[in-house]
Order: C-alpha cells, then structure tokens, then sequence
C-alpha cells in the first residue's frame, strides 16, 4: 500500500485533489456550491424581472420584439405574474413565489445573463460546461479539479437528477480532466439509499474482508504502474475504489432523509425536487464541494405552450423548497461560506409561440446568486422594456463561471488544464468577474 499512498500523494500534488486547497489562488468567499438547475428556462418576466411593456403592447411586435428565435413567434405575450416590494430594497418578486421573496435579502438577481445558443443542447453544454462542444470538463470538475474534496469518504461532485437521464451524462463529465473529478449521478427517485446508489452494499463480504481484497488490488494496480509508467485512468480507478470502499459507511448516512425531523421535512415539502434540496444541504455539510440539483428529467421549463398554467405549478413545485433550503443553510451557519446558483440554460421570449406558449430566448434571461461573498437584496443588469435582449451590464455565462471561480478562490484564467496542445479553461479564451455583486 505504501506505493500506492505515494501515488495518490503525487496525484493530489499535481491535480489540486487533496483537502488542502492546493489550487486555491487567493483567499476563498465559499468552500462549496449548490446548483439549482431549471432545466429547460424559466421566463425572467415572469419571476424577477417585471415588464408592463407586455401588457402595454399585447399582440403587437414592435421593433424591439423582433430578434431571431429558435421558432417562429407571433406578438407580446404579457405575463399574469403580479410583483411587489420585497426585503428591505425593494427588489420586485413575482407573486408565483411568495416563499422565496422572504429570502430576497440574500438574494443577488443577475437580470442581463446571456449565452451564445438557443438550442437546449449547446445551451446546456455552456452553462454546464463552458462551451457548445461535448467535449470539455463540466464546471463541478473544474471547481473540483482545483480545491479537491473536503470529505474523502463521499464524492466531491454529486448529481441529484431524478430517473436515467442518459443523455445528459456529458454534462457532468470530466472529459479531459482526471476521470476521479467526473461528477457522481445520483437518481434521487426512490430514497431508499440502496436505491440512490446501487450496490451500496456488499452482500456477500463484512468490510474487514473488503479491505484485505481492496488493500491487495492497491499493491498490484502500484505495481503496475511503477513498471509501465503513469496511467491517468488506472489512478482514478484506484482512487475510485477507495472512494466506493468508503462510502459504504458515510453515504448510508448521508442520503438518509429519515435522519431529518419531522419539522425539516415539512418545511421542504413533498417530491423530487424538495427532497434534492434537502439532499443538497445534507451532502454540502458534509463537505461535499459541488451539488447539482435538476428539476426534472427533462425540460420542465421549455413551455412551447400553455405557459401560464404550466408555470405556475412550475413555481408553486420549487418556492417551498427554495426557500427552505436558504433558511436551513443560513440557520446552520452554512449559507455564509456556501454559494447558492439558480437558473437555466437560457430564458423564454416576451412573444408568443402557439398562441399560448413562449420560445428559447438566450439573448436576454434571468438567475441569481446567494451566499458566500455575494451582495443580497440587489439586482443587477437590465433587458430591455420587453424582456427580450440584456442591454445593461450584460453578463455572459462565461464572466458567470469566472464569478463562481473567484467566489472559490480560483482565478478563472490560472485554472488551466494543458490537453492536445492547448492550454484549457472553463472560461475559454472570455469571461470576467463580476465584481460589482460581490461584497
């Protein structure tokens, strides 16, 4: 074992993978990250940015309506969301979310996000990934590439996606990076833990036996290496394997919702989604560094039509246990070193498809921030009268990822993973952090 222990020494050293934070750059605002991804891409008009311009010109397509979409759109589709006031600034919250606008203190509205692409795949890929192309590392990778992970007894990137959702898998890849930093999938359907993460349990061997088996692996699988030189793949795997030996105690724990009393439970609600955040809040405590939360398998939020229906049990599905996530982390202490991301891969038009429903918009769309290092009770950027275009300190998902990098403490154009020649980032050859939110 001992070759191996040195192994796994030199690996940390050079990948930023051990507790110690090699790869920090400069002090960090937070230590971890929690994603709460709409997928498909909730209306900003409808939740955090209010247009009465909508309602104004119902119908109509005036000039500042007619930017190119994904499908053809008719005119102004006004929104059936009400606003008021909330917090001590006044920052303006739909009515679909009347839990969530207590909190909006601690919350930063990004209102002028805007990507590249307004089909869902290369959407996702750049919001997830930093690109439009398959075959970069997710951005769970790149932060776990690095810090490394606080807690060597559960992944350092976690996945909670409910059903088999195969073709989403590269977004929480490690492609080029150390496959020991790809992000853990984890089907949160069933939450009995044998469920959530099969063969949880060896069956057939007590863990005094397994390790024997594990410990002997170790010294042929160093062996190998110290004869045939370093195999990127083989490290991870060994790593792997003693990451799974030791999950067989801590991960039981940890995806035990039963552990919560029953005043937590009933404050996150019911369903998928409410018991991924609860998982989340368990699984950061625990020094996991990044939680992805997906609503749905799917696309949920692509509502081509029926819209006001659909989003309104969209909203009434998610502001429960949004709000109970931020009032549990900051009860616990947790929320003032923990980064709360909420959002989509792109936005929906202020036009009407169908009649009823809205398209892609990545021209203009909304998310927000809270945490660690964030101003709350703000917003920030602006689109234009209808919604449609970021027109005021527009922010790219690219100057996003450089944000979240330095919350972490990573400079977004020093974290660089050198592969076919090149020299790679999360932020690719852009990107900016934007400084005027942080406090």
């Amino acid at each position: 074992m001992l070759g191996a222990a040195q192994l796994f020494a030199s690996e940390n050293r050079t990948a930023g993978s051990d507790t110690t934070g090699a790869g920090i750059h400069f002090p960090p605002r937070v230590k971890r990250v929690i994603h709460l991804f709409m997928n498909g891409g909730p209306f900003q008009a409808d939740l955090f940015d209010p247009k009465p311009a909508l309602e104004k010109y119902a119908g109509q397509r005036p000039d500042g309506a007619n930017l190119r979409t994904e499908r053809p759109t008719g005119g102004l589709l006004p929104s059936t969301a009400k606003f008021q006031p909330a917090g001590q600034n006044g920052v303006p919250v739909s009515d679909l979310l009347p839990e969530l606008a207590r909190h909006v203190d601690d919350i930063c509205v990004l209102r002028s996000l805007h990507a590249d692409n307004p089909n869902h795949g290369p959407a996702l890929m750049q919001m997830n990934n930093g690109t439009i192309l398959p075959t970069r590392p997710s951005m769970g990778s790149w932060f776990l590439y690095g810090l490394g992970s606080e807690n060597q007894n559960l992944p350092g990137y976690i996945v909670l996606c409910p059903g088999r959702p195969v073709r989403f898998s590269v977004l929480w890849t490690s492609a080029f990076l150390p496959a020991s930093y790809q992000g853990t999938y984890v089907n949160h359907s069933d939450l009995k833990p044998g469920k959530l993460i099969p063969y949880l349990k060896n069956e057939t061997q007590d863990l005094h036996t397994q390790r024997q088996q594990l410990d002997l692996m170790q010294r042929l699988n160093a062996m190998h290496l110290e004869n045939h030189g370093r195999d990127q793949a083989l490290e991870a795997r060994m790593a792997s394997l003693e990451t799974a030996f030791r999950m067989q105690t801590e991960a039981n724990e940890a995806f035990d919702l039963n552990q919560e009393t029953a005043e937590t439970r009933t404050a996150y609600g019911e369903g998928h989604y409410a018991n991924g955040c609860l998982l989340a809040r368990r699984l950061v405590e625990r020094g996991v560094r990044f939680v992805q939360v997906y609503y749905g398998n799917g696309q949920p939020w692509d509502t081509h039509s029926k819209h006001n229906e659909s989003v309104k049990n969209l909203c009434k599905d998610i502001d429960k246990p949004t709000a109970a996530l931020l009032a549990d982390l900051k009860q616990r202490g947790l929320l003032e070193d923990t980064l709360v991301i909420w959002g989509g891969e792109f936005g929906r038009t202020p036009t009407s498809e169908n009649g009823d429903g809205r398209d892609h918009n990545h021209h203009g769309f909304t998310m927000w921030l809270a945490g660690g290092g964030v101003r709350g009770g703000m917003t920030y950027g602006e689109t234009d009268e209808f919604g449609f275009r970021a027109v005021e300190n527009k922010v790219h998902v690219h100057d996003l990822h450089a944000t979240v990098l330095h919350l972490l403490g990573l400079d977004h154009q020093k974290l660089t993973f050198h592969y076919g020649g090149r020299d790679y980032r999360l932020t690719d050859v852009r990107g900016r952090v934007v400084s005027e939110i942080l406090t």
